[in-house]
């Protein structure tokens, strides 16, 4: 099993205007002239954290971090507007003209698999690779899984947490429940609610339960921009088109890409990764079988890292 590489400090960290209203953190790590290397964080909301530069050897890779609109130290913080996916991706590619770099390799999992795919979709001749992980196709079907019903007869008791805020007569549609709640002006019930549907998704992150992860969802300032901008965005349908992702995937199957995704994810069910496997047929699809959501997971770690070193010695 591999383990994560030592905790490395970033060698710059900037800030970049990408629109009237949003300011993105970025930071770079690792070896200046090493493999480019795109992080994209999930949720959307959620964030960058510093164990996420250690999926890469620091002496081969020039490890890319950012903030998407909204959450982690990008500002304003929990922003809703000027923020769609459109814009997002549109932000990766000023992010990647502002280093002045040619191609990247996109690492991305869950909402940062989405947004991978997406940006690849858009820029195919930007993206030297993929490396994927909890494949999330942000279809229909995939948002009613854990927001509505199925997850739900997983972890029946979480739901009962998750569910308790939200009064009986609402409970038809939860996504919508949480969203006015997200959104309205009363800062208590904003929170609450915030927290509740950070804390849910936590709870089901990983196959063995995990408090640490779980104690990290429930973070106010975590909760908040998480919830919020999820909610946000998915109950917009992730501003995009129904099954965009699997249509437009001719577009990006020159593009070297391994799959990553465990067993027992029941945040995103596997059915998601065999899908873009099958539309992807040049791609690598590695089922972690003792791993569920978490890129924290050793399975995943592991799965992960192994990628990583196989792509950089694809590119000596």
């Amino acid at each position: 099993m591999r383990a994560p590489y030592p905790e490395i400090h970033p060698y710059h960290e900037f800030r970049l205007q990408v629109s009237a209203t949003h300011n993105l953190y970025v930071e770079e790590s690792g070896n200046p002239q090493g493999i480019p290397v795109l992080f994209i964080h999930g949720g959307p909301g959620g964030g960058c954290a510093p164990a996420h530069r250690s999926f890469f050897d620091p002496e081969k890779y020039r490890i890319i971090l950012f903030d998407q609109r909204g959450c982690g130290r990008s500002t304003p913080h929990s922003e809703l507007s000027e923020n769609t996916t459109t814009e997002l991706v549109e932000d990766i590619r000023k992010i990647k003209e502002h280093l002045d770099i040619d191609q990247w390799l996109l690492f991305g999992g869950s909402w940062g698999s989405t947004l991978s795919l997406l940006y690849a979709q858009s820029y195919p001749e930007h993206v030297s690779g993929m490396i994927l992980r909890g494949i999330f196709l942000c279809r229909d079907a995939d948002i009613q899984w854990f927001y509505q019903r199925g997850a739900s007869a997983i972890f029946p008791d979480y739901w009962k947490d998750y569910e308790q805020i939200i009064p009986e007569r609402e409970r038809d549609n939860m996504l919508l429940a949480y969203y006015k709640r997200l959104t309205s002006d009363n800062e208590i019930a904003r929170m609450s609610a915030a927290k509740a549907w950070s804390i849910w998704e936590g709870r089901c992150s990983t196959l063995d339960p995990n408090q640490d992860i779980v104690d990290h969802f429930a973070d106010p300032h975590f909760a908040l921009a998480m919830a919020r901008i999820e909610a946000h965005y998915f109950i917009n349908k992730a501003f995009i088109e129904d099954n965009q992702i699997l249509k437009n995937c001719h577009k990006i199957r020159q593009i070297k890409t391994t799959i990553i995704h465990g067993r027992y994810d029941m945040v995103c069910p596997v059915e998601q990764a065999l899908a873009l496997y099958e539309a992807l047929p040049d791609s690598e699809l590695h089922i972690v079988r003792d791993a569920g959501h978490s890129a924290f997971e050793r399975g995943i770690t592991d799965n992960l890292i192994q990628a990583t070193e196989q792509f950089a010695l694809s590119m000596a």
